[in-house]
């Protein structure tokens, strides 16, 4: 074992590392700033044309029958009236006391009557204002008969202009209704019935960007001018919204609203146009009619709070700097403390880190604060509270990933290596058992293994061959004589039959092993060893601290079968990569094969457990809690096969999986309080495996998105599009974790670009196996046992290729389906739909990757290499 003294003395002063964190909290305050630039549209002064009004409070709505008082209609008029002479409405049956109180505050009132298929209500609208323009003939000044009516094909226009004409005679006030100005090209005969145009002019509904819509608006209106030159033109209707869905290539936000505003109000000032903005006060009812963004029209938040000012700058979100602050303070003491602790790392590695936790906290500000810009509803509330652990989860699993690429990729060196060792002389050699556990596994196989060990270039050691449970005698038969032929080095057992799986085999083993033996080795029946592994390894034993010495599990015989070359890449990536970073904390995961173990820490800690199926990773924690180091060794001392099919690499998978929850349950104190292991030790156990958690998450969400896109396909009424807070963090997340696999393994794995490619697919194609892994190790005691099969089983047909991934294909054809039902109903409209349709295709990679590695283990059968 080595390390780099320069290394440990290299830990910069608190000064240095508080004056790297203060450069990252600046950038960070300076992407805020950066966000939220002040834009400077012409400044308005004077009053406003009119306003629509709809005057429901924050949580009332007309369709739970919950209407202002007198008291708020009164404040809503006084407020509105410091900015226009001139309101606009649309029921009369609605808060019929806004005549009288409009009288009151001075307001000249474009009084509506609300038309639709209800025939003997719009009787009644008709009949309650020719009423109340009788009565208040100097506040109600015009009429409007019909609220795009004919666009939501409500009535027929012959009833429609028979309408109006029925008001036009009781009034004597002007009367028109309001239609798009389509509407009117299609009906130009209504325009006979109406005493002047009423125009309803949405160039964000038309998908046109901010910077077009004062021209594309003023082009509609100047055409009715050419259709209709003896009539006079009232722009009903004439807004944007501060917030909700982007429509094609029309954004809503705050800053949006203010600049087309101002330009409206600028222009319409030169063109004497008579208009009313769309609308007076945000109204959240709406939302439930038409989508999230009919919340969002008001020039005045549901608060009654302006959103904008009319002179100056207009910032997008007035409080960014209490945000940016709050996200740099958040972030400070954990850049100091890790700028100071890995003073050992290149400068442009703890400054990568630290922007890695400052990002972190700022989407976290950005996460809790985002949703009190929109009207939420309690079920909006409560899938925030349901979602906002998983975000947290998300980027904790980001941080752990970060750190590894961080350490893997910017170290000046290794503090904890170790390598192969002169051999020791054979009277200092420590006597070896090797214990070979096998279960049905093919005789020719195993005797490839024992042949390698036969040739061991090392003078003290033994062989164990201990076969449990095998039942078939022309399996385990062969084996027994072929041991008796090498010589009494080599031991046999049979056990039949025999409790505890593998752990128990290996607890027998341990019991049989000579009395003078000093480290006790595991390899697997598939292996074959080089002749030096132990005369280099069993050196490190002198030091009385070790207690494992562990090389990495290598494969061979995989070259041109593509289905076993890809799987054995994508193992290879731990053993370079994920190793390594744990071994610089002692934290390395202990396993079954290429390990040697001091006999006497093994039998002081209890032997192999039984209580979980993966006995080897338990047995290197125990060890470490007892104070024990393991030593990793990255050379390949020796190969075995990869598994033989799809179905093998899964179950493998899944056993670890689920084995790794035995030991988090059954360990859970050892690594969330202080003791024996270190707090190194203690991160990469309890952190170690969240990787593997973001598998178990990414099932969770696939099933939950499934069913809310059903849900807004069949019922878009009730299900909305998710909130950009719900996918933006889920998209980067997807990113960060590809880009970080993909330049580790180009940095560290020895293969080429296809390989790189093709290991990703394999592990991508695991996810399903490791969350089922996962979620049955959280909710079960015990699980079976399954042996990886290494070697090939019937081929079958075709379709029998997809057997193993039965559930997989399922899923993707489901989410394949989903996307389709999202495309027809909602295509590109929406960047929230867009930006959905691109989640569920990344949900539906590990799925696709699993059908198609199922495939290429199917294509390839037996080739070896």
């Amino acid at each position: 074992m080595s390390a780099d003294p320069s290394n440990l003395r290299r830990r910069p002063s608190l000064l240095a590392a508080l004056f790297l964190a203060l450069v990252v909290a600046a950038l960070n305050i300076g992407l805020w700033w950066w966000s939220n630039r002040p834009h400077g549209p012409e400044d308005w002064h004077g009053p406003i044309g009119g306003f629509a009004l709809s005057a429901f409070q924050r949580y009332q709505s007309p369709l739970k029958n919950d209407f202002p008082t007198d008291e708020q209609l009164d404040g809503d008029l006084r407020l509105l009236r410091g900015y226009s002479p001139n309101i606009r409405t649309y029921s009369m049956l609605q808060n019929p006391q806004i005549p009288r109180l409009a009288e009151r505050d001075g307001l000249k009132v474009l009084a509506g009557a609300w038309i639709d298929t209800r025939l003997d209500n719009n009787d009644k609208e008709i009949a309650a204002l020719i009423a109340q323009a009788r009565r208040y003939p100097g506040t109600i000044t015009r009429v409007l008969v019909g609220n795009e009516v004919l666009f939501r094909n409500d009535i027929p226009p012959e009833r429609l202009m028979a309408y109006l004409d029925r008001v036009r005679a009781a009034l004597h006030q002007p009367v028109s209704t309001a239609e798009p100005d389509y509407i009117w090209e299609k009906y130009p005969e209504l325009a006979e019935h109406v005493d002047f145009i009423t125009v309803h002019l949405f160039p964000y509904w038309n998908g046109i960007p901010r910077k077009d819509a004062i021209g594309a608006a003023l082009g509609s209106y100047e055409n009715l001018q050419r259709l209709f030159p003896n009539k006079h033109i009232v722009i009903g209707e004439i807004g944007w919204p501060s917030n909700g869905d982007r429509h094609e290539y029309a954004y809503p936000s705050v800053s949006d609203e203010a600049i087309f505003l101002r330009q409206w109000f600028n222009v319409a000032k030169q063109l004497h146009l008579d208009y009313y903005v769309m609308e007076a006060f945000d109204q959240p009812w709406k939302e439930q009619l038409s989508g999230r963004t009919e919340a969002y029209w008001g020039m005045f938040n549901a608060d009654r709070q302006p959103k904008f000012p009319f002179t100056g700058p207009v910032t997008e979100d007035t409080i960014w700097p209490w945000k940016a602050l709050a996200a740099s303070l958040l972030a400070l003491l954990p850049m100091v403390w890790f700028a100071r602790r890995y003073a050992r790392f290149k400068l442009t590695g703890r400054l990568f880190f630290c922007m890695l936790i400052q990002l972190a906290c700022g989407l976290i500000v950005w996460s809790a604060t985002l949703p009190f810009q929109f009207y939420l509803s309690w079920v909006d509330w409560t899938m925030l509270v349901l979602l906002f652990p998983a975000q947290l989860a998300i980027l904790a699993i980001l941080l752990i990933n970060g750190f590894e690429f961080t350490e893997v990729l910017w170290r000046r060196s290794w503090v904890r290596h170790a390598g192969m060792l002169r051999p020791d002389i054979p009277e200092r050699q420590p006597f070896v058992s090797i214990h070979l556990a096998c279960y049905n596994e093919p005789p020719e196989m195993v005797i490839v293994t024992l042949d390698s060990l036969a040739e061991l270039d090392y003078q003290n050691y033994e062989v164990l061959v201990i076969d449990n449970n095998t039942r078939d005698t022309a399996v385990w038969k062969p084996v027994q004589e072929y041991c008796e032929k090498l010589g009494k080095r080599f031991r046999f057992f049979h056990l039949e039959p025999w409790p505890g799986f593998k752990a128990g085999a290996l607890n027998f083993g341990l019991k049989e092993t000579a009395p003078e033996a000093d480290v006790v080795a595991v390899i697997d029946a598939d292996y074959v060893v080089r002749p030096d592994w132990l005369a280099t390894l069993t050196g490190h034993f002198h030091d009385p601290k070790v207690a494992v010495v562990q090389c990495p599990q290598a494969h061979r015989d995989f070259e041109h079968n593509r289905f076993r070359r890809m799987t054995a890449w994508e193992y290879d990536g731990f053993f370079r990569i994920g190793m390594h970073h744990r071994n610089e904390r002692n934290a390395i995961i202990q396993h079954g094969t290429m390990t040697m173990v001091r006999r006497s820490a093994l039998e002081g800690t209890g032997g192999w457990s039984e209580w979980t199926i993966c006995e080897d990773a338990e047995l290197g924690l125990r060890l470490m809690h007892a104070g024990y180091e393991l030593v990793y060794v990255d050379e390949l001392m020796g190969k075995g096969l990869t598994p033989a099919d799809f179905k093998a690499y899964k179950s493998q998978r899944y056993r670890w999986a689920f084995g790794a929850m035995q030991i988090l349950k059954g360990r859970w104190s050892w690594m969330t309080q202080k003791g024996p292991l270190s707090a190194g030790q203690r991160f990469h156990f309890l952190t170690g495996w969240f990787s593997w958690f973001a598998d178990a998450l990414h099932l969770i969400f696939t099933l939950m998105a499934l069913f809310w896109t059903a849900g807004m396909v069949a019922f878009p009424q009730y299900f909305s599009l998710p909130m950009q807070l719900f996918l933006i963090p889920v998209i980067g997340f997807f990113f960060a974790k590809a880009i970080f696999g993909i330049v580790l393994y180009r940095a560290r794995v020895p293969c080429g670009w296809y390989d790189t490619l093709m290991a990703s697919l394999a592990s991508m194609g695991l996810s399903h196996a490791i969350a089922r892994g996962i979620l049955h190790g959280l909710t079960r005691q015990k699980t079976s046992f399954v042996v990886t099969a290494k070697s090939r089983r019937m081929g079958g047909s075709s379709f029998a290729a997809f057997a193993p991934v039965r559930e997989e294909l399922l899923m993707a054809i489901a989410l394949v389906l989903c996307i389709a039902g999202m495309a027809l109903g909602y295509g590109t409209r929406y960047i929230e739909g867009t930006l959905w349709m691109f989640i569920l295709a990344a949900q539906s990679i590990p799925y696709v990757s699993a059908v198609v590695g199922a495939w290429i283990a199917h294509r390839a059968g037996d080739k070896a290499g």
